[in-house]
């Protein structure tokens, strides 16, 4: 069983520790509510690029080198991301060298120079990112789903944003953003593994104040409804990606649902014994990959299958992966696999959770997102807990007409 304390700082900014017996890894991570959906329309991409800018250097650790040099002494892992929702660092060490890396990371991602120069020099690189992006036309239909299911709403933007917004970010339009997106109301700090080596003096609570104390944001705009609408990107080749995406009538806030929501997703298409897996690859052969899988936003669920194949086999495909949602809406999922996608899934997230950062990065969805109990093992013992009435009432609420598509690859929209 994990021991949780927790706290908040004068700065606002909650802290919580997460001591996890059997370990000899610690991963320190600080998160804020300061993801893509809250940019302004003109902003769109900055917060990402903000992530980057950080790893240049605090007022300590000055310089990009001394932050990456310290962090491979330590012989730490050190990273980020920026999803829709949420900007989060992390480092991740063996236990003794815990409050080193606190110091560390408290000093670039708690008072970052944001330096002009390597502004200038660290936007080429991430139009670089963008590009690539482009030439993968995975990572192409994960955008267009976005955009076919939300629009112009800030969660059918991208992440990374358009080219144009990251040659025209100033330092104090990014530096704006953070004094008001990175307010510790709306954020926090997780300490997560063997914390023998965190002293309870005061001391971590110290560099954690490193971070400003900034006035709560506004709130982000709400999530739309779903668009129905369809999206293809034209391109010559023998591959397509497909996707759709589903939203489920389910109440984000009640984790008993979102637990429903994830075996549901599983039985569908979240492993090998599932309906997706066996039918559209393994008994029809008609695709290479294919899968689903759930998102909880704070508020609105999203369900996203996906699949790369063969052009030529994409309208058989597309069409019996609708008529599978269709079945399970119609007939309910069956007893057994149920029980079976119940099982997968609460294995899948016990063995995630022997890592420390799994444990800091669900911990960080729990308290920022859904402002909930940041205890892991309650996520386990969650899943263990659904019935099969909750997902049959899952399958139920997947309107199986209600699909925003998205497709990359040699196709008219008038296919779908």
């Amino acid at each position: 069983m994990p021991s949780i304390t927790s706290e908040t700082l004068a700065n606002g900014l909650p802290l919580h520790r997460v001591e996890l017996p059997g370990t000899r890894a610690v991963t320190i991570l600080a998160a804020f509510d300061a993801g893509a959906r809250t940019e302004r329309p003109e902003e769109n991409g900055m917060a990402h690029f903000l992530e980057h800018l950080v790893f240049k250097g605090g007022e300590k650790y000055d310089h990009y080198k001394k932050v990456n040099e310290t962090a491979e002494r330590m012989g730490g892992t050190l990273n980020a991301y920026t999803s829709h929702d949420l900007v989060a660092f992390h480092i991740t060490v063996r236990a003794e060298a815990a409050m080193e890396a606190i110091d560390l990371l408290t000093d670039f991602v708690g008072r970052p120079l944001i330096d002009a120069e390597e502004l200038d020099r660290e936007r080429g690189v991430v139009i670089q990112e963008i590009q690539r992006y482009k030439d993968q036309p995975s990572a192409v239909a994960e955008e267009l789903i976005d955009r076919a299911a939300f629009g112009e709403h800030p969660l059918g933007r991208t992440v990374l944003g358009p080219e144009d917004h990251l040659r025209t970010f100033s330092r104090d339009a990014v530096v704006a953003f953070r004094e008001r997106r990175w307010s510790g109301s709306r954020g926090g700090a997780f300490i997560v593994g063997n914390i023998d080596h965190v002293p309870a003096n005061g001391q971590v609570a110290e560099l954690f104040d490193r971070f400003p104390t900034l006035p709560s944001p506004e709130p982000y705009e709400p999530a739309p409804p779903l668009h129905i609408d369809t999206m293809v990107e034209r391109r010559d080749s023998n591959q397509t990606h497909l996707r759709l995406m589903y939203a489920p009538r389910v109440d984000v806030t009640d984790p008993a649902q979102r637990a429903a929501m994830t075996i549901y997703s599983t039985l569908l298409g979240g492993s090998m014994g599932s309906r997706l897996f066996d039918e559209i690859r393994e008994q029809r052969g008609l695709c290479y990959s294919v899968y689903s899988a759930d998102h909880s936003l704070a508020d609105a669920s999203i369900l996203q299958l996906g699949a790369g194949l063969d052009s030529s086999k994409t309208a058989e495909a597309y069409g019996r992966m609708r008529e599978i949602v269709a079945e399970l809406h119609r007939d309910g999922p069956t007893e057994e696999e149920v029980e079976r996608a119940r099982a997968y899934a609460a294995g899948r997230r016990v063995l995630a959770f022997e890592n420390t950062n799994a444990v800091a990065r669900f911990a960080a969805s729990q308290a920022i997102v859904f402002g909930e109990d940041i205890d892991p093992d309650r996520a386990i013992s969650a899943l263990d807990a659904v019935t099969f009435d909750d997902v049959a009432a899952i399958a139920r609420d997947v309107d199986p007409g209600a699909a925003a598509v998205a497709v990359v690859g040699p196709h008219d929209e008038s296919e779908f």
